[in-house]
């Protein structure tokens, strides 16, 4: 039987649905965060915005407090990026993970070079030792490493590090209204336990549920790893098989939202660095093709971004003062009067949770 075809608008609708911003959700953030499989974390702030879009209630507290009781934690996991993600995904997922961060050390043009020839297994030691009295940052790390490895330019060894260790950002780093560099130490020293290897199978089900139907390709586009397709061959009796509108297989778990594609998508506004706009080779379903570049600048930066009718319709940039949180909304394309009334009301609540005690909340628009 010819698996049936799903368009994008289909498929935007049923991923939007799985990560609650078709309808904000009621649940306890610690569910979401590991429902979602963590979030994407290069900067402090993003979870919390990403948080705020998909939960009715959402305060910072309840993300800040998480990372304080270690209950999530700030690592290297998907795609050799920051997440945060629940202590028990960081022991789930960074083994997993793993094939990734060291074919990185091999091929990443800025540090390769300064690593070939190191023993990794002795820098990992090294490093371990380092962080024995306590969390450093890279650069209180790096003085001590050229001592260790003289001859070399200690900013490779400190990134070899970061991907041979299951290293976390320690608070403050992380916390909303606080700032501090990353300070690093081990996974198993700061929650009692370290990484175990996962079952690729649980776990791309788990993805399935929080961002599919998708393909193979999506999967290793989301996770940075490379073949997966054996995977979901041994999934393929439990799972549903449909096609995209270029004939691309896609997967999904039976029971999992599918909504009607004309079910009626609410203005979102995504955080910096919002996964749901990373983790598909193919991202029409919610990014059409003419914008694919804009939501990335040239220094790798992900920006804000807002949802009408289910697709990027423009960047979002928050500006928050002493005394003023403005919103700048920049369309890509025409807005109604009533779309660009709904932009605006939701920009004002995002102004509200970003600075709740400012004298002035304000949504501008920029026209290009």
């Amino acid at each position: 039987m010819t698996p049936r075809t799903l368009t994008a608008r289909a498929l935007g609708r049923a991923t939007l649905a799985r990560q609650h911003l078709l309808r904000r959700g009621d649940l306890p953030a610690i569910e979401l965060v590991e429902h979602l499989l963590g979030l994407q974390a290069q900067a402090p702030s993003p979870p919390y915005f990403a948080l705020w879009a998909r939960l009715r209630r959402f305060r910072p507290t309840a993300l800040a407090d998480l990372l304080e009781s270690r209950d999530v934690v700030r690592i290297v996991l998907m795609r050799g990026t920051v997440f945060a993600v629940s202590a028990a995904d960081a022991v789930a997922l960074r083994d997993w993970i793993q094939p990734l961060l060291d074919r990185d050390l091999t091929t990443n043009t800025q540090y390769a070079a300064g690593l070939a020839g190191l023993d990794l297994r002795e820098l990992a030691a090294v490093g371990r030792d380092l962080l024995r009295d306590g969390p450093r940052s890279l650069q209180e790390l790096r003085p001590l490493l050229a001592e260790r490895f003289p001859g070399r330019d200690p900013a490779a060894p400190a990134y070899g590090l970061r991907n041979l260790l299951p290293l976390v950002q320690v608070p403050p780093r992380g916390l909303w209204g606080r700032s501090g560099q990353p300070r690093l130490t081990p996974l198993d020293e700061w929650i009692g336990r370290g990484p175990a290897r996962a079952d690729p199978a649980v776990v791309l089900r788990r993805y399935l549920a929080a961002f599919g139907p998708a393909s193979v390709r999506d999967a290793q586009t989301w996770s940075g790893l490379t073949r997966l397709g054996e995977v979901f061959e041994r999934l393929r009796p439990s799972l549903e098989v449909f096609r995209d509108e270029n004939g691309v297989e896609v997967f999904d778990l039976p029971d999992a939202p599918r909504p009607e594609p004309a079910t009626p998508a609410p203005v979102r506004i995504l955080a910096p660095y919002d996964n749901v706009l990373l983790s598909h080779a193919d991202r029409t379903r919610i990014v059409p093709d003419e914008h694919r570049r804009r939501i990335m600048t040239q220094n790798g930066i992900v920006r804000s971004t807002f949802l009408v009718d289910g697709t990027v319709a423009g960047a979002a940039n928050l500006i928050v003062t002493r005394n003023s949180a403005v919103l700048e909304v920049t369309p890509w394309q025409r807005l109604t009067a009533t779309r660009r009334a709904a932009v605006e009301k939701e920009g004002l609540r995002l102004t509200r949770f970003a600075a709740a005690t400012a004298e002035v909340h304000e949504v501008r628009f920029v026209e290009q």
